[in-house]
């Protein structure tokens, strides 16, 4: 089949990369711009047009695809179905009608849970303990389209977001080239997402991180994995920021929200409920990440200190 991707992130590569092991004919990538990254802000190519380009397929990165010209471009592709894999962009209705086969899109939920930008993350942060993949077919609503296949997984008690979309990734490019098939061969069941069940999943922003010690050391503990590498969980911490790259859970404790346990070479943070979190690597804003027998050494953080808004 003649299929233009459209997809940005390291989730969406499997899913290129299997379109063109098993046949498929890919006569345009479209990715996002490259943007700036690092502490040198160099700009950075997108993993799928690293991908396209080692495979010498064409590339295109328009700043807005719902701009007229880009439906002018995507008509002279002649494509029979295009596929959205992770994007970035909303695509409007005028390129939703071009395809014969309409477009697909590989959502890392199983849906209607989970609709939105960042499924994978809100689904750790919340706790979730199974969730999956489902190829849908894009209509103009966000994640409402027909449902064609799903598949589940479950999500580690420590795993991250980062891990958790490494094994989320070939499962949907396995479902994407079943779906396909399918669709060729007139056999593709189509189901109709249920409204009433749907949750969001909305974009993340830097505030998400922030940790509310109220919580339970459990939901801050899972806040961390899903929003690993960012926005990441952070405090303040004698008027600075602090990061937190590592923590777990440490059963019950005395301390109240925010306030620090030194012991020995641990150091636990009260949370809400009674429960404690045991950080384990921390980070000042501005200086390296250390491990906490290295912050204990170096800022000798007093019983009962507090965190965040506790100051």
């Amino acid at each position: 089949m003649r299929i233009v991707f459209l997809g940005t992130p390291e989730f969406a590569v499997p899913s290129l990369r299997a379109l063109i092991n098993t046949g498929h004919e890919i006569p345009a990538v479209f990715t996002q711009p490259d943007r700036p990254k690092g502490r040198g802000n160099q700009l950075s190519e997108s993993p799928v047009k690293v991908t396209a380009r080692q495979f010498g397929l064409p590339v295109f990165q328009p700043e807005r695809i719902r701009r007229p010209e880009q439906l002018e471009l995507l008509k002279t592709f002649g494509a029979e179905m295009m596929v959205v894999v992770g994007y970035g962009q909303i695509i409007p209705q005028s390129i939703i009608d071009l395809p014969r086969f309409g477009i697909l899109n590989v959502h890392a939920s199983l849906l209607p849970k989970y609709r939105g930008a960042a499924p994978i993350q809100w689904a750790i942060a919340n706790g979730e303990t199974i969730t999956g993949v489902t190829i849908m077919q894009i209509d103009a609503g966000l994640d409402t389209g027909d449902m064609l296949l799903k598949s589940s997984l479950s999500i580690g008690a420590d795993e991250t977001a980062p891990e958790l979309s490494l094994r989320l990734a070939p499962l949907g490019a396995d479902l994407l080239v079943k779906a396909i098939t399918s669709i060729k061969s007139g056999t593709i069941a189509r189901e109709k997402q249920n409204d009433a069940e749907a949750t969001f999943a909305p974009i993340l922003k830097k505030e998400d991180g922030e940790i509310r010690w109220s919580r339970t050391a459990g939901e801050i503990y899972n806040r961390l994995r899903g929003f690993t590498p960012w926005p990441g969980a952070y405090t303040a911490f004698r008027g600075q920021q602090l990061s937190v790259l590592h923590a777990r859970p440490a059963g019950e404790s005395s301390a109240g929200p925010g306030r620090l346990r030194p012991e020995k070479r641990r150091l636990l943070a009260g949370c809400g409920e009674g429960t404690a979190l045991e950080l384990l690597e921390v980070q000042i804003a501005g200086k390296k990440r250390m491990s906490v027998e290295a912050f204990l050494n170096g800022y000798k953080p007093g019983a009962d200190e507090a965190l965040g808004d506790q100051q």
